[in-house]
């Protein structure tokens, strides 16, 4: 079974638009940091997709243990971010979930392989998991007022054969 870090977006947006079950379809367990935890759960804790979250046995917390990585990561990042590159490096994850580009970019430092919302929709959509892609990125910007660039949903959409090439 492949060990997948994530980090607040994807599992936050993801709940939003009711898609927070497509992480336990493809990957069974999904790790966070306490940080992540701490930023969906108990900062969120107003928000109605926190208790499907919350109750999501299949995300387990974990502690990470080298905080010093943690405190360098903290120069460009916010502290879950850090603390869900740090923890992917501490379980040589197979993959990790960030949508932020400054996190992005600091796993492809690391080598970590990554993807988003909009990897887990396109995995979706050619799982036959969900009908439509375009739909689904329609609700990720209009419930979770979520921006993307418009020639990445072109790319996307290209990928999934909803659109030609």
């Amino acid at each position: 079974m492949p060990i997948v870090i994530s980090n607040a977006s994807p599992i936050i947006n993801l709940a939003i638009i009711g898609r927070l079950g497509l992480l336990e379809k493809f990957w069974e367990k999904i790790y966070v940091p306490e940080a992540v935890w701490k930023e969906v759960v108990i900062d969120g804790e107003d928000k109605k997709e926190v208790a499907e979250i919350k109750n999501a046995d299949w995300i387990i917390v974990e502690k990470v243990k080298d905080q010093n990585l943690v405190l360098l990561l903290m120069q460009n990042l916010d502290k879950g971010e850090a603390e869900a590159i740090a923890l992917a490096i501490e379980k040589n994850a197979d993959i990790i979930l960030l949508d932020e580009t400054d996190a992005r970019e600091a796993a492809d430092i690391y080598k970590i392989e990554k993807t988003g919302v909009l990897g887990v929709l396109l995995l979706a959509k050619l799982r036959n998991e969900i009908p439509n892609l375009k739909q689904e990125i329609e609700k990720l910007k209009i419930k979770a007022d979520f921006w993307l660039k418009a020639t990445l949903i072109q790319d996307v959409l290209k990928e999934a054969g909803e659109i030609p090439y």
